[in-house]
């Protein structure tokens, strides 16, 4: 897909017989094997390979999130709690064809796919599910909304929303940045002893009030962390370019998950949308 649109819409009511522990709404699947976050994983001779690489959400709020997929050892399930969301789908934001180098099957050429709902869903939560795999051919991607009221046998939904099938975002945002890239590295100062147990982080935004932004402005990074320590953030405009990098280094101990947020600021005025990212833990071979 590059310059075409394809919409579907649904109508769903839907009349359970018994009771449904979780009921997915809108689901859709896809393929994230690795891209430019987790390109330590694999042995493969192409730069990137996946269907989407990331999922992006539009909440009730007015905030825009873009978190990045992962491949992880183990299935993970993350919740992403709302309220009569504006919208969220599975992007292909990488459109580069030298980042994936395959002219057989053009992952530079998938589709991404926005669910809109509606009418009001109310309490709930977008849902992904991510699951190992090893190989290109397996779906192991999954997104739905998940409804916060139980689901009960003789219970009556209704349940309508609009996919659109398209190269880019059918709403893009006015008023904030988006992520163009996410990349991990090793932590601490190049010429240094670098720290043990310490990850680099550096995600590139593009696009929106960044262009007004001169390279001078004090543009702050926004970082928090659900366990380790920070350091060492900060953010610059890319040379020769309108966009702008923020990096940051993380110090974490074990193994479990981390939930990482993001965001630039200058001054009151936050510029970019939210970067969520669920680092799992590794070191390089």
């Amino acid at each position: 897909i590059k310059t075409q649109q394809i919409l579907m819409d649904i109508d769903a009511n839907l009349y359970p017989r018994q009771d449904i522990k979780r009921l997915g709404i809108a689901p859709l699947t896809s393929m994230f094997w690795y891209a430019e976050n987790n390109r330590h994983q694999i042995r493969d001779w192409r730069p990137e390979i996946h269907d989407n690489d990331g999922l992006t959400m539009w909440t009730g709020a007015g905030e825009r999130i873009w978190r990045p997929l992962n491949n992880p050892s183990s299935v993970m399930t993350n919740s992403f709690a709302d309220t009569n969301p504006k919208g969220f789908g599975l992007l292909q934001r990488d459109r580069a064809f030298y980042h994936y180098e395959d002219d057989g099957v053009f992952y530079d050429r998938r589709p991404s796919v926005w669910i809109e709902p509606t009418g009001e869903w109310g309490e709930g939560a977008i849902q992904l599910l991510e699951i190992p795999t090893d190989d290109e051919i397996h779906d192991n991607i999954v997104i739905y909304w998940l409804p916060k009221e139980p689901v009960k046998a003789g219970s009556e939904w209704h349940y309508a929303y609009r996919l659109h099938w398209v190269a880019t975002e059918p709403y893009p945002s006015e008023t904030v940045a988006r992520v163009s890239h996410t990349r991990l590295g090793n932590a601490g100062i190049p010429g240094q002893p670098r720290p043990k147990g310490g990850r680099k982080f550096v995600i590139d935004f593009e696009g929106g009030p960044l262009n007004e932004i001169a390279k001078l402005d004090k543009v702050k990074p926004v970082v928090s962390t659900s366990k380790g320590r920070i350091d060492n953030e900060y953010a610059l405009q890319v040379v020769g370019t309108k966009n702008w990098r923020a990096a940051f280094d993380l110090y974490v101990e074990g193994n479990e998950p981390v939930n990482l947020r993001l965001f630039l600021k200058l001054g009151d005025r936050t510029l970019t949308e939210t970067w969520l990212y669920q680092y799992l833990p590794f070191t390089y071979d």
